[in-house]
């Protein structure tokens, strides 16, 4: 069974968090996976660092043109991520954009995850209907899930379509905007959180974009199965260096 379905399955919220990958430093990557595990997160996305990130907000921006100048390639990460499976047990999950993907060769892209571990992948800017003819079937095949964004102006009969095509969870962004820390949420949000999750889904429902603090955890999992950080905790490493997870998780939860 994919460790997403394991981790989705347990009887409590989750959190999930997100870092770049060869951020602050080349080869910080596995020993902040450890970090987080040993910490106990429930789940790790790890940005594969693009030159034109448009989902991301400045912070994950900077992360990205900062784990690119150290010499982070796509080949580097799979390279970092072998045998990885022996000490990390987590559902791991690349989150990337597809012209990266598309340029290694998807099906090759696929494979090599398969290889190394990797459970899932987040594509902002795969659309679910291409991904649903197109590629859903190679993504199978290597066991990859595919998780789609939903935003508070995403249709309801496009939320109810993602839903049927996915199988793992649905990231459900908490705004309109690019990502990026805030402070709390307003009543446009908890609106939106309490619609989504009056829908009846299949699929688990996680938040992100803006969640920074223990507040701001607590309200995104009020109305669904768990939250994703990655704003903050980068800003975290920058500050603070990649020995320093488990201080910024013991803040959230």
């Amino acid at each position: 069974m994919n460790r997403i379905t394991t981790s989705l399955a347990q009887d409590k919220k989750l959190l999930s968090i997100y870092f770049t990958a060869g951020f602050p430093n080349l080869e910080d990557t596995v020993s902040v996976l450890e970090q987080l595990q040993e910490a106990g997160v429930d789940m790790i996305e790890l940005g594969l660092p693009f030159s034109d990130p448009l989902a991301d907000g400045p912070t994950i921006q900077e992360s990205s043109t900062q784990a690119l100048r150290n010499g982070m390639t796509t080949d580097k990460l799979f390279s970092q991520l072998q045998g990885v499976r022996e000490n990390v047990h987590l559902p791991l999950i690349v989150m990337g954009y597809f012209n990266p993907m598309m340029q290694y060769g998807v099906e090759r892209f696929c494979q090599r995850c398969q290889e190394v571990g990797i459970d899932g992948l987040i594509i902002p800017d795969l659309p679910v209907d291409v991904y649903h003819e197109y590629y859903q079937k190679t993504f199978q095949k290597y066991g990859l899930m595919n998780m789609f964004l939903i935003t508070p102006q995403t249709p309801d009969q496009r939320i109810r379509y993602i839903d049927k095509v996915s199988e793992g969870f649905i990231y459900m962004v908490s705004s309109a905007a690019t990502t990026g820390a805030q402070g709390s949420f307003g009543d446009t949000q908890d609106v939106y959180f309490k619609r989504i999750s009056a829908m009846g889904l299949k699929s688990k429902l996680l938040v992100g974009f803006g969640i920074s603090n223990a507040k701001t955890y607590q309200a995104a999992t009020s109305n669904s199965k768990g939250a994703i950080i990655g704003s903050a905790f980068i800003k975290h490493l920058k500050k603070n260096g990649s020995k320093s997870v488990k201080q910024f998780i013991d803040t959230i939860r």
